[in-house]
């Protein structure tokens, strides 16, 4: 029996309209009844993820920002992870070759250059949104991620250039097919869940983790029991040919597979 449950948020735990379903809810509680210890572990902020914590009123680990920032219950840092200030610098500095927007993080928000109202679908429920800056004057020791958003051929191209220019600096990875993150070195969920667990005195193989994006790859290939969405990246897929693969986040497939592993452990799991 699994004793910590991660669970990425987009494609993963929300439903296409990026809310947490009723069905869903209800199941993470009966983890919690069950003394399994719960972590969210996204590319969203820690700021927005409070909110939706307490909008549905769970207890839960967060690892935000892709692993560069875990939270305990009591919303103590227990782990926090920059950007290398040079690499920083270079991102934000350098005029790269690509239509994408950048997004530049820190622990006061969310920054970007231009007003892009239709990235904020995604924080209709929250209320989460950008601040406007010039992108070129923050400084480049605050920064804890950059994020590209557009188009995937587009994206692959920008990355191939970021690569090129920050070599082993920077960890390069799709959070989701639209984006694109630069992170800093060995900082992934994965390498943010080991903390977290050894925070908690337990093991990797304690752990069970659902993802659905190539930013989930390092997390769900390192617990005991990682499950892979219906609706996950291809690429994720092929890199974790051994991994189960389980239903469609828009069917709530994560209550589908927990209730089936809580209520019949010892019976094979169907997708719905």
């Amino acid at each position: 029996m699994a004793r910590l449950a991660a669970f990425d948020m987009d494609g993963t735990l929300l439903m296409p309209n990026h809310l947490l379903g009723e069905e869903t809810i209800s199941t993470l509680s009966r983890l919690r009844e069950r003394d399994i210890t719960l972590a969210f572990a996204t590319g969203r902020h820690v700021l927005e993820m409070r909110h939706i914590l307490g909008a549905v009123s769970l207890e839960a680990f967060l690892i935000t920002g892709n692993g560069t920032r875990i939270h305990s219950l009591e919303g103590e840092v227990l782990h926090r992870q920059d950007l290398d200030p040079a690499v920083a610098q270079i991102v934000l500095q350098q005029k790269w070759d690509t239509r994408a927007s950048m997004h530049v993080f820190n622990d006061n928000g969310w920054f970007t250059g231009e007003d892009i109202p239709a990235i904020l679908q995604a924080h209709v429920y929250s209320g989460f949104r950008y601040q406007i800056v010039d992108i070129k004057r923050l400084p480049a020791d605050q920064v804890t991620k950059v994020c590209f958003c557009g188009d995937h051929d587009d994206l692959s191209r920008l990355k191939t250039q970021l690569h090129e220019t920050l070599g082993p600096r920077a960890h390069l990875c799709f959070s989701a097919v639209d984006c694109l993150e630069v992170l800093p070195v060995n900082c992934n969920k994965g390498s943010a869940l080991t903390v977290l667990s050894q925070h908690l005195g337990l093991t990797m193989a304690e752990c069970m983790a659902f993802g659905d994006a190539m930013n989930d790859r390092e997390m769900l290939g390192s617990v005991g029991h990682g499950l892979i969405m219906g609706n996950a990246m291809p690429q994720l897929i092929a890199e974790l040919p051994h991994l189960p693969v389980i239903g469609h986040c828009r069917n709530q497939a994560v209550s589908h597979f927990l209730t089936h592993w809580l209520d019949n452990p010892h019976l094979p799991y169907s997708p719905e």
